[in-house]
């Protein structure tokens, strides 16, 4: 008996988009389009990515376009060569656009820009890999809820039931008449130091912000509209 072509089975790889390649796709379009939109074109860097500032600086540069994407695409979007760039000098723009890098297209001056970056600076916690750029030590006695950051006076003890926390954090803790206790200082982490995770969770449970999340001007150039390459 023939078998029926109801059950034949059909790739659909061929006329299925890949996500990424739309993004790609869309991100490419949208840089190029900004070219002809905006007079100022600006490479930035960020050091401690956080979406969250990165948000706030597309809010507060909101008659802007910011792209953080594939530095591949990017790059290709505004032209790698002078033979492909779209405005002059944009492909020498683009040997800087590597690493974790982004785009903004500004109607504001570059000066202005540059002000306002230098301005912009967030502190927050550090995450696990980050270089410690502090000694954090924990003193000897009762553990204290910003862990010795402060007089004892102007802090309170940790709260008991944080005590199997930390203890699975590495602190070699116990509890003493309900108090959190250390037999001796504790070394959460030194200058230097790459953070691991159970290090970056007892940086932030003391409450101590080490990162800073930081957008630096790499380079910048002045867009001319009337002609197009």
């Amino acid at each position: 008996m023939p078998r029926s072509k109801r059950n034949k089975v059909v790739s659909l790889t061929a006329t299925i988009k890949k996500p990424g390649r739309e993004n790609n796709e869309r991100l490419f379009a949208s840089i190029q389009e900004s070219v002809d939109t905006y007079p100022t074109l600006l490479v930035f860097s960020v050091a401690n990515m956080r979406n969250t500032y990165l948000k706030d600086v597309r809010s507060e540069l909101s008659d802007s376009r910011l792209f953080f994407g594939k530095t591949k695409v990017m790059a290709k979007a505004l032209g790698t060569t002078s033979e492909s760039e779209l405005r002059p000098e944009l492909s020498k723009l683009t040997t800087h656009i590597n690493g974790n890098v982004g785009l903004l297209f500004s109607p504001r001056k570059p000066q202005e820009l540059i002000e306002y970056f230098d301005e912009f600076v967030k502190e927050d916690f550090a995450r696990m890999g980050a270089i410690s750029p502090i000694d954090f030590v924990v003193p000897q006695g009762i553990v204290m809820s910003l862990g010795g950051q402060m007089p004892a006076e102007e802090d309170v003890p940790l709260a008991h039931s944080l005590e199997t926390t930390v203890r699975g954090l590495g602190m070699p803790t116990k509890l003493v008449k309900g108090k959190v206790w250390l037999d001796q200082e504790y070394v959460v982490c030194k200058e230097g130091q790459k953070l691991d995770s159970k290090q970056a969770a007892l940086l932030k449970l003391f409450g101590r912000m080490t990162a800073e999340f930081s957008v630096t001007p790499v380079a910048y150039v002045t867009l001319n509209r009337k002609s197009r390459r």
